[in-house]
């Protein structure tokens, strides 16, 4: 190592007994740790790569391995003082049990609202407020989606050119509808699922179907008339605009597409009347997400994440974090920072439906951790939990929602929505609660984007934010080259947001249109 990039190691808390490497390319055996970093004076045993574990003392066989102040797993041999220290030396730890939990027991630091931040949002007739001006069209089986998606590039090409002021024209495509136990008790997650993002703020009310015809999943079920705004003159019982496809009228392919455009029109023009107007920043529902996570994650950018959480809470608006799995390992952070003994029972509720849901599936909670997370330092999935949880910031969960559920106007603040730890379904079940901003750190990368709304994506080191320089948004691994703290880097990001909110500023996965498919979950048998 040079003068310009000393060794340098991170500790969390001062009870750990590990540190993890943040030099890039990682620091060979017989480096020595100099002063001014954790293990001043060690000299390194192995090869320890960029953000893995090095032990700061002797570890005995059978000791416990602290990160984050808590157990992340136990040695499954004698770890000298120097060692790297990896998931193949650890027993994992048993996850708590969901009985003898604290309810309700933190009481978070209480800070003066924030006051007269605003972005310039599209207003809702059900007074939500859309961060983009988009023409979503619904689908309700899978058989429909290749039509859809010729008549989705006809409109981009022949129509969206008629109306500037609307952002985007996207299908909704997903593989439900049809060979599925549509009455079974599940089955209501994947079918509330895609009617409430149907419904997203990002979509301005405006609520146009394309069916097969003989699906089990039909308009009427989906979206039951009464069930949502209308803005046209065809009244509340008219139920959603639907082109269906084994209509006799329809004669050709052509013919379909035809019908698909024209039934487009008047949804567009309505947008293209839409302007954006001043709202306070409380009108923000910002789902927040880690994918591709490495040791970084639970250092900079979830940390960085956490600060704005917080500023946001304060400035009125509401923020939702996920992933049932990667939370599990750490419920009684959760269930402590509940607002009252009912949230803490909801989160409880709600991470043993999961717990059973796996059982249901043999699948072992340790499956979580991929193997890109631990290339990238994290050993197991109770190490992997303590960084997840950290961009959920500090303020008490006022809310908890269930799969596929919807946020009321009513339900503000931190808001735990159950999902599965998938980037994709998680995104696409927050798409549903009603986000209309998304934050999405990686530390190992992913070009994750969403149609439907912005992604804004952060980078949790300055390796990655360099070599992806045209794909992350945010580079939080400043925070580890000692340049930017957590708080400047997460007043940064809350600033980028209401830009990004605004339209003034675009996400790299909006420049490039890198859209994810959704993906619903559906727990419910296949028939």
């Amino acid at each position: 190592m040079n003068a310009v990039n000393p060794p340098l190691t991170l500790r969390m808390r001062d009870e750990d007994n590990v540190a993890i490497v943040a030099n890039d390319g990682g620091l060979p055996a017989g480096t020595v740790l100099p002063a001014g970093v954790p293990g001043a004076g060690l000299v390194l045993r192995d090869k320890v790569p960029q953000g893995h574990k090095v032990a700061l003392v002797d570890i005995p066989e059978g000791g416990v391995v602290l990160r984050y102040a808590v157990p992340i797993g136990y040695a499954l041999q004698a770890i000298p003082a120097g060692s790297w220290v990896h998931e193949r030396l650890l027993q994992m730890p048993s996850a708590r049990a969901l009985e003898g939990l604290p309810i309700a027991t933190v009481k978070p630091p209480v800070h003066a609202p924030l006051e007269g931040y605003t972005f310039e949002g599209y207003r809702n007739a059900d007074g939500s407020v859309g961060t983009r001006n988009i023409l979503a069209i619904t689908t309700t089986v899978q058989c429909v989606a290749g039509v859809v998606a010729q008549a989705v590039a006809r409109i981009k090409a022949e129509l969206l050119p008629l109306y500037p002021n609307v952002d985007d024209v996207i299908g909704l495509e997903h593989s439900y509808g049809c060979g599925v136990a549509i009455d079974a008790p599940d089955a209501i997650i994947p079918i509330r699922t895609l009617k409430h993002i149907s419904l997203n703020p990002n979509f301005g009310g405006e609520v146009m179907v394309v069916s097969l015809g003989c699906e089990k999943l039909q308009p009427n079920r989906l979206l039951p008339p009464g069930s949502f705004p209308i803005v046209d003159e065809r009244g509340a019982d008219a139920g959603p605009e639907t082109v269906c496809l084994q209509d006799d009228a329809h004669v050709g392919f052509m013919s379909m597409l035809d019908d698909i455009l024209q039934t487009a029109k008047p949804h567009l023009a309505r947008l293209n009347a839409r302007r954006r107007e001043t709202v306070p920043a409380a009108e923000l529902i910002v789902g927040v997400q880690c994918g591709g996570s490495d040791a970084f994650s639970g250092v900079t950018a979830n940390p960085a994440v956490g600060f704005c959480a917080d500023l946001l809470v304060r400035a009125g608006a509401t923020v939702m974090f996920s992933e049932n799995t990667e939370v599990r390992d750490a419920v009684e952070q959760l269930t402590s920072r509940a607002a009252n003994d009912e949230v803490a029972q909801a989160i409880i509720r709600e991470l043993g439906w999961y717990d059973r849901y796996l059982d249901r599936g043999r699948v072992d909670r340790a499956a979580n951790t991929t193997p890109g997370n631990k290339a990238g330092g994290l050993s197991n999935i109770a190490e992997k939990a303590m960084g997840s949880i950290i961009k959920s910031g500090s303020s008490a969960i006022s809310h908890v929602l269930s799969p596929g559920e919807k946020l009321r106007r009513d339900q503000r603040g931190l808001v735990y929505a159950a999902t599965p730890a998938s980037d994709f379904i998680c995104g696409t079940l927050q798409l549903a609660a009603g986000m209309n901003l998304h934050i999405f750190t990686t530390g190992r990368g992913t070009p994750y984007g969403l149609a439907e709304c912005p992604v804004v994506k952060v980078a949790t080191r300055t390796d990655l934010a360099r070599r992806w320089h045209d794909l992350m948004d945010i580079n939080a691994g400043r925070i580890a080259d000692g340049e930017a703290t957590i708080e400047e880097t997460g007043w940064a990001m809350f600033q980028f947001l209401l830009d990004v909110a605004s339209g003034r500023k675009k996400t790299w996965a909006e420049h490039w249109k890198l859209h994810n498919a959704l993906v619903l979950f559906n727990p419910a048998p296949v028939t």
